[in-house]
């Protein structure tokens, strides 16, 4: 059986990988292969991290409105009776309703007092 030598097909696999990269990181292909496996771990655990950060943006925004304009004086109060009234606006809607319309803030609030005050059954 004749020898085969895998030359070039290896160093284009690590040639591809080399790139844009420096020091040891451009010539060692193990060091090469663990950097590769952090920066992918580094962006799923940020891609995460920013979901956190948005939620959180976005139920400060909620919380200051409405205590501000004297709606409520607690977010999760506020997001309670949505629930319970089956208002199902999801956090990112309402915050951005919050800055930029406030007096929808008002209606929905004003919705909700309506309802507590005779609630109606729901038919489905």
């Amino acid at each position: 059986m004749t020898r085969v030598k895998r030359g070039y097909i290896a160093r284009k696999r690590r040639k591809k990988s080399r790139l844009a990269r420096q020091g040891a990181r451009s010539k060692l292909t193990r060091t090469i292969a663990q950097q590769e496996r952090r920066a992918l771990v580094s962006a799923q655990r940020n891609r995460d991290r920013k979901k956190r950060d948005f939620r959180r943006l976005w139920i400060t925004r909620i919380n200051a409105v409405i205590r501000k304009k004297g709606v409520y004086f607690y977010y999760s109060k506020f997001l309670h009776d949505l629930h319970k009234r089956q208002l199902l606006i999801n956090r990112k809607i309402l915050a951005q309703l919050a800055i930029s319309n406030k007096k929808f803030i008002y209606t929905i609030s004003n919705e909700v007092e309506d309802w507590k005050e005779s609630p109606k059954m729901i038919s489905i």
